[in-house]
């Protein structure tokens, strides 16, 4: 299992390329974004390790590269940036998983082995489910063909939601893959932008996609009819 990690604090990449050598991974470390994205166009890797904050060419804009040259390697963000919309930039550039700085190494490797077991299938860049149509390069969405206008946060939570169709999540999984990891007000915010999405999403179209699983949090479905 071969893993590129593009990391510019030196010691924190050799602390991680020993643990995860200590694993089993076969670990490339580069310091700066312009040889990462060499080494990720010229050489397979099962995953790539990215820095956001890089020298020479930043992390968002290696992975932007990547996507664009149809290199679909798995790629998880490794930062200490905790902006708020910095994981549904990185979603949206194409990233597959997002670790805040610091974090717990038997997380990363548990994260890097779910990916490696994902594999890396070649994505199409618009989501779609039923009638629902999202648009990452644009950040559109429509239903349809009548857009949607959203908030950022309405659409960061959509965008998750759409990636877990037909799983049930937890208003914990949506805080920790939404919301800013500093963010210190209560779960109750995830019902309040539920009930917003509803009344965008599905209303308006006499539809029931988004629904509430009690004691277990939220599904997103293809188009459905209200029961009576």
């Amino acid at each position: 299992m071969r893993i590129l990690l593009v990391e510019d604090e030196k010691l924190l990449a050799e602390t991680v390329r020993r643990g995860l050598t200590n694993e089993g991974f076969i670990v490339e470390v580069v310091h700066d974004g312009v040889s990462g994205l060499w080494a990720a166009t010229e050489s397979p890797y099962d995953v790539i390790l990215l820095d956001l904050m890089l020298p020479m060419k930043n992390g968002y804009d290696v992975l932007k590269e990547l996507r664009a040259r149809k290199i679909w390697t798995p790629v998880m963000m490794l930062t200490a940036k905790d902006g708020e919309y910095d994981q549904t930039d990185a979603f949206d550039l194409g990233a597959d998983d997002y670790l805040t700085k610091p974090f717990s190494f038997l997380v990363l490797v548990a994260r890097l082995r779910a990916l490696i077991r994902r594999g890396a299938p070649e994505r199409p860049v618009v989501m779609t489910l039923g009638s629902l149509r999202m648009d990452p390069m644009n950040r559109s969405v429509q239903r349809r063909g009548t857009a949607i206008s959203l908030t950022a946060r309405e659409y960061g939570l959509l965008q998750f939601l759409m990636r877990r169709h037909d799983q049930v999540v937890s208003k914990a999984e949506i805080l920790d893959n939404v919301w800013d990891p500093a963010f210190e007000g209560g779960d109750n915010v995830v019902e309040v932008y539920i009930g917003y999405l509803r009344r965008k999403i599905d209303a308006p179209f006499d539809l029931a996609t988004l629904s509430t699983v009690r004691g277990m949090g939220y599904l997103l479905t293809a188009d459905r009819q209200p029961t009576a």
